[in-house]
């Protein structure tokens, strides 16, 4: 099943969001007060920012953050993936893919592309993500905090 994160996912949300970033998905950790910060944006139903709790047999297996953004480029909202995670102890089990389908059904007509970003050395993730339909892009991204 997924559903829309709610308040009551609080503490297993931060904790996967914890995992995800110190795992070999990402390049680097990011501060807990960004993760505490993205969970209260998700409660209060920011536009720009959406989160699903994947589970099963009622237990929690995993998360996804998605985020909107306008780009002339594609000509309308750009729905961005921005972080997936499935606890280990159920990957491989088709969650991804699950999630996948489910995101393009739920977005369909709301959006005119989704993007995402895959770390080089994720490999699987990348080969589920051409599987189903993406393509690399030959961007280099560029970033500044302010």
């Amino acid at each position: 099943m997924i559903r829309k994160i709610n308040e009551q996912d609080k503490d297993k949300y931060i904790s996967m969001s914890k995992e995800f970033y110190h795992s070999e998905a990402v390049l680097s950790s990011i501060p807990d007060n960004n993760i505490h910060k993205t969970f209260d944006t998700l409660i209060s139903k920011s536009p720009y920012v959406d989160g699903y709790i994947f589970e099963c047999d009622g237990e929690v297996a995993g998360y996804a953050l998605l985020s909107l953004s306008y780009s002339n480029e594609a000509g309308g909202l750009v729905l961005w993936i921005e972080e997936v995670y499935i606890l280990p102890l159920y990957q491989g089990n088709g969650f991804g893919e699950e999630l996948m389908t489910f995101i393009e059904n739920e977005y369909k007509n709301k959006v005119t592309r989704i993007r995402l970003e895959v770390e080089k050395l994720n490999k699987k993730a990348r080969k589920l993500y051409r599987k189903i339909g993406f393509t690399d892009l030959d961007y280099l991204q560029m970033y500044k905090e302010v």
